[in-house]
Order: structure tokens, then sequence, then C-alpha cells
């Protein structure tokens, strides 16, 4: 148990350190829309983490998999928002 908080920890580390990296990235106009997409998917990777280890979803396949649904949704939500403007 304890093993696999460290390991979830750590993947949040990296992927918190990815997502820093991108923010202090010096994008051209034209890739901002990818940039904002990147982290947009940096941090539904890590909640997928904080759900599946740290709220002990991972021991309940049917529903982390229903919360896994929701969160992508809402994660396509917010992205269809963020990239919309660029559409117009």
């Amino acid at each position: 148990m304890a093993r696999d908080i460290l390991r979830a920890w750590l993947r949040l580390l990296a992927l918190s350190l990815g997502t820093t990296m991108v923010t202090l990235w010096d994008w051209p106009v034209a890739l901002t829309a990818p940039a904002g997409a990147a982290i947009l998917l940096l941090a539904w990777a890590k909640a997928r983490i904080i759900l599946a280890r740290y709220l002990g979803l991972a021991s309940a396949p049917f529903w982390r998999r229903g919360f896994e649904i929701a969160l992508a949704g809402f994660a396509l939500l917010l992205l269809g928002l963020y990239l919309a403007p660029e559409m117009v």
C-alpha cells in the first residue's frame, strides 16, 4: 500500500514538473493552443492518479471507470471551450 502511494506521488511530481516546463516555455503565438491542451492533458492525468490511488478507486473498478468517464467528459468540455475562440 505504501509503495503504491509513493509511486503515485512520484508520478504526480513528474507530471507537475512537466506542467511547470510547459508553462515556463516561451511558446510562439501559433503554438499557444497546443500548449494549453498539453497542460489540460497533464491535469487530467494527475486527476486520474489522485482518484485511483489517493481516493482508493483502484480497488473499485466499476466506480473508477465511472469517475474516469465523467472526468474525461469534463476535460473534453474544457478543451472545447478553450479551443472554441481559436476556431472563430
